[in-house]
């Protein structure tokens, strides 16, 4: 009976180290012995999304350098690999995916359909393969619909009637929230299309602002799932396939859900992008408000304690209540907590600016001069000791431009850039009660309930609260939400109960704080419609629903 022993290689390849992620492959291919073919992400020996940078020629010559050099791997007894890689025809450069065995390069498929909406933006630098032809491999024929190539019919079933054994599936598919039902669904399409069973590996690890959440899994053509792997981590996986069993019964690990998959996100997310940029270690501001005290807990599980450093920064307005509560989510962290104080700065910039500000009353200039200060304290931390300043900012705040240009926007990556405040407030009540599975920080409470509980304020002038200028969350993130991820008309959310007035100030807060967003850190992708590499919206721009 024709079968494959197949050794699923859950990656988290590195952008742009082709050493690195070669010699993971073959680590891999070493433990994997017993299998006959070792299969591994798309795009797994550069790392995915690419973009710009095959469009090196240096890079693609090196590619295919480090693939020759897997090939003649090969020759020893092992698997066979199956690797994603750029690929150079008298067509262009294609996003390929080769399959090396008995120390020679066997065949290279390419992918058909190039995604180019969201976060993609493959047409830029790939040209289309054609529809792709089974490859063979040991006695049977292997069927490669790279990605995007599986989220449609035409490969799928070109490959099956060409006479396809099994799918297998390389992916580079980033993490959203709802994303991973949407992947089963599709497969599932695909195998009852086909009546082929469908492998499905994918990479995990953070990329800039994308998070890749693995869930690799195996299907069987009846649409049952035999085999699924966990998410985030990387992991090497034996799975049993035969052409009239289908995927032997493997370890099904259940999805992440929740605030639980969001948190990860963000973990891994932080971890990678400060990991892969050399930093030390991450500085931020810690007030004793919520995105503070939530990013602190973040970067303490990505990063352990011991390279998270926190700053109090407190100004004539800071209440005991915040020193209090930013000492109480240090001490429960286990982390380094420093206090500056703003005043002899603000006492300064008051006395240089009184001439020009003479005969105004204080506003928000003032307000801003204090985030500001705050940010070139912490960046002169940043520039002394290498750590990287963490920004603390959510997408509530971002959306509508309360959220101040090189003051508390200011910092290398944003864990919270694309969660809604009240996404914020669910997060830590989670993490207050549960610490994941990927965390290196402590067990238990990581913030005062009182952080939680009391109104959010910027603490920037007198008895100040966010509420005074905004709606409460629970209003002004669903109008966000309609406005920002549907695309919805002024008109259509005001239809689901808000007030028309608050809707039209709402959208116009969003269009013009857009300049202020082009200037913002990268931060992890969460839902849909991030701010950067999903909503692009020009600056200029005189276009209102309202």
């Amino acid at each position: 009976m024709p079968g494959l022993a197949i050794a699923a290689f859950q990656m988290n390849p590195a952008m742009g180290d082709l050493a690195g992620n070669a010699a993971a492959i073959r680590a891999a291919r070493a433990k994997a012995a017993g299998c006959d073919l070792l299969v591994t992400p798309e795009l797994s020996l550069i790392g995915y999304p690419p973009e710009d940078l095959v469009l090196k020629p240096a890079l693609v010559e090196a590619a295919e350098a480090e693939l020759a050099a897997l090939a003649a791997a090969t020759a020893t007894p092992g698997p066979g690999l199956l690797v994603g890689t750029t690929h150079r025809t008298p067509q262009g450069l294609h996003n390929g995916y080769a399959l090396l065995d008995e120390g020679r390069v066997i065949a290279i498929s390419t992918k058909h359909d190039l995604p180019n909406y969201g976060v993609f933006d493959e047409k830029r630098v790939f040209e289309p393969g054609r529809l792709p032809e089974p490859v063979p491999f040991r006695g049977l024929k292997l069927g490669l619909p790279i990605c995007e190539d599986m989220w449609t019919a035409p490969v799928s079933r070109h490959l099956a009637r060409m006479g396809a054994d099994l799918l297998i599936v390389p992916n580079g598919s980033p993490y959203e929230i709802g994303k991973e039902e949407r992947r089963l669904a599709l497969a599932r399409a695909r195998v009852r299309e086909t009546g082929l069973a469908l492998l499905y590996v994918n990479r995990t690890g953070g990329q800039d602002e994308l998070v890749f959440d693995g869930g690799s899994f195996a299907l069987n053509p009846d649409g049952a799932v035999m085999a699924r792997m966990p998410d985030w981590d990387e992991a090497l996986v034996p799975l049993r396939w035969s052409r009239e069993a289908g995927f032997a019964p493997g370890e099904i690990h259940l999805p992440d859900r929740g605030a639980e998959e969001i948190y990860h996100a963000m973990l891994v997310g932080l971890r990678d992008y400060v990991e892969r940029n050399r930093f030390p270690g991450v500085v931020l501001g810690l007030s004793g408000g919520i995105d503070s005290a939530l990013s602190a807990a973040i970067a303490v599980d990505a990063l352990g304690p011991a390279r998270v450093w926190c700053v109090m920064l407190p100004s004539r307005f800071t209440s005991a209540t915040s020193l209090e509560d930013a000492q109480g989510c240090a001490r429960l962290l286990g982390i380094r907590l420093d206090t500056i104080t703003i005043e002899p700065g603000m006492t300064a910039l008051e006395a240089m600016l009184a001439p020009h500000f003479a005969g105004h009353p204080p506003d928000l200039a003032e307000e801003n001069l204090q985030s500001r200060l705050r940010m070139v304290t912490l960046m002169a931390l940043s520039n002394r000791f290498g750590h990287m300043l963490l920004t603390t900012g959510n997408k509530s705040e971002l959306s509508v431009g309360y959220a101040t240009l090189y003051g508390d926007m200011a910092g290398g990556y944003s864990v919270l850039k694309d969660a809604y405040k009240t996404t914020v407030f669910a997060l830590a009540r989670w993490r207050n009660g549960m610490r994941p599975r990927l965390g290196l920080g402590p067990e238990g409470p990581v913030m005062p309930e009182r952080v939680i509980l009391k109104p959010p304020t910027a603490e920037l002038r007198a008895n100040q609260r966010d509420d005074d200028s905004l709606p409460p969350y629970d209003v002004l993130d669903p109008i966000l939400e309609g406005l920002v991820e549907e695309e919805l008309s002024a008109a259509d959310v005001a239809a689901r109960g808000f007030d028309p007035e608050t809707v039209a100030r709402i959208e116009r807060l969003l269009y013009v704080a857009e300049y202020k967003r082009r200037q913002a850190p990268p931060g992890v992708k969460i839902g849909p419609r991030n701010f950067g590499r999903d909503r692009r919206y020009p600056v200029t721009n005189a276009f209102r629903t309202s």
